[in-house]
């Protein structure tokens, strides 16, 4: 298919830089054929383009005829929008008498990047133009696009190059907005007696998904709609014994209760592989799948041959209450596993956003004592050690008057 095929052209040939991650998805028109949208995370290296650097792999001008005979017949077939505006009102793009994407542009002689993170392409006034529809169009109707990838596939690819986080979270959102949806509703005739009149009752709405012929073919040869790389994995963590259970609602409950991994969770098994394998106490919670794989029929970590995945914790708002005081961003709380696992073990888990640290215990209490050494790169330098004593509920360290042993 063209769409692996420019995927793998994408990744491999690193038409537009490295890449580092890839996010598509498919949707479909209600009027027309299928597409996807793709968004493309470039390694940091590649990122800093300025204008010249754009108009390298973006063009938004018709090509020279007599020069690229091949470009410029691609061009015309594929990549100019319209005619629409004033010189066609009734075009399928109008509403309210305007373009619903903004053609014609203006003429514009050099690339730039709007404060709004969107590029503003060079659209030149050199007297170009082509016809469609019986209708001579110019440069401000030309869609962004890329010469090699347009001849190669000889199809529609709309190519726009953003860098700012406010455009970027809109494409996410964009490309993960749902299923087309219709709200339909239904009427019942019907004669009052006491009046005798006849009247047109609402019966009820539905909020309806709407699935077009295109889309109904596309799920039914089971080609995929949704693609991400690298893979993402979900990792939940959960406080003692509150783990969720996922289980057939028809199966018996003795049955749920007996199954052997009724008890393990994809947390615990972390804590469990930090005692296998010494090189996952190197990791953090985030960082395990990594170098490890989840494995979910056993329901354990082994060591990753081949691949790569990255990690995401699941959100915990601060409203959830004593699971988001004791997780935080550590993910490995004192207070929540000191009654499982021993000290040594605690000692050799890597905690994100926690200096090295070693724990003992102390008088038949559970005590801590911290050694803070200096966090380079953190925004501040820290010296000394600090030994605190159990208490119930919370202490937190925040920024803000410096404070010496004898007075904590």
């Amino acid at each position: 298919m063209k769409l692996e095929a420019l995927v793998n052209d994408l990744r491999r040939n690193e038409v537009f830089g490295t890449i580092r991650a890839i996010v598509y998805t498919i949707k479909f028109q209600k009027r027309g054929l299928h597409h996807a949208h793709i968004l493309l995370c470039l390694d940091s290296k590649d990122k800093n383009f300025d204008g010249d650097d754009i108009n390298n792999i973006i063009s938004t001008e018709i090509p020279n005829q007599q020069t690229d005979p091949k470009y410029y017949s691609a061009v015309c077939d594929f990549m100019v929008h319209g005619p629409c505006g004033i010189v066609r009102l009734n075009s399928p793009c109008m509403f309210n008498g305007r373009c619903s994407k903004s053609f014609p542009k203006k003429f514009v002689d050099v690339t730039s990047v709007g404060e709004d993170g969107y590029s503003i392409f060079r659209r030149r006034d050199n007297g170009r133009t082509v016809m469609k529809a019986g209708v001579e169009l110019d440069n401000r109707y030309v869609v962004p696009d890329n010469c090699y990838l347009l001849l190669k596939y000889g199809a529609h690819i709309n190519v726009e190059w953003y860098n700012q986080s406010r455009s970027i979270k809109y494409l996410f959102k964009y490309v993960n907005k749902g299923n087309d949806r219709v709200t339909a509703s239904f009427y019942q005739s019907a004669t009052d007696k006491q009046y005798g009149t006849t009247i047109d009752e609402v019966k009820m709405y539905y909020d309806c998904r709407y699935v077009s012929p295109c889309e109904a073919s596309w799920r039914i040869l089971g080609f995929e709609i949704q693609y991400i790389y690298p893979h993402v994995e979900r990792l939940s963590f959960h406080m003692p014994n509150e783990q969720s259970i996922y289980f057939d609602e028809n199966a018996p409950i003795d049955v749920i209760v007996e199954r052997h991994t009724v008890k393990h969770s994809m947390f615990l098994a972390w804590l469990e592989a930090n005692k296998k394998y010494p090189e996952a106490k190197q990791l953090t919670y985030a960082e395990m799948p990594t170098k490890f794989v989840w494995k979910q029929a056993t329901r354990e970590f082994v060591p990753r041959q081949r691949g790569f995945s990255i990690g995401r914790v699941l959100y915990v708002p601060p409203g959830s209450g004593e699971i988001f005081d004791s997780a935080c961003k550590s993910y490995s709380n004192v207070d929540l596993l000191v009654d499982v696992h021993t000290p040594e073990f605690l000692n050799g888990i890597k905690c994100s956003g926690v200096p090295n640290h070693e724990l003992r215990l102390k008088c038949k209490r559970e005590c801590f004592i911290q050694k803070i050494k200096d966090e380079e790169g953190e925004g501040c330098n820290i010296h000394g050690s600090l030994e605190v004593n159990k208490v119930a509920g919370n202490f937190h360290f925040s920024p803000g008057k410096s404070f010496h042993h004898s007075n904590v």
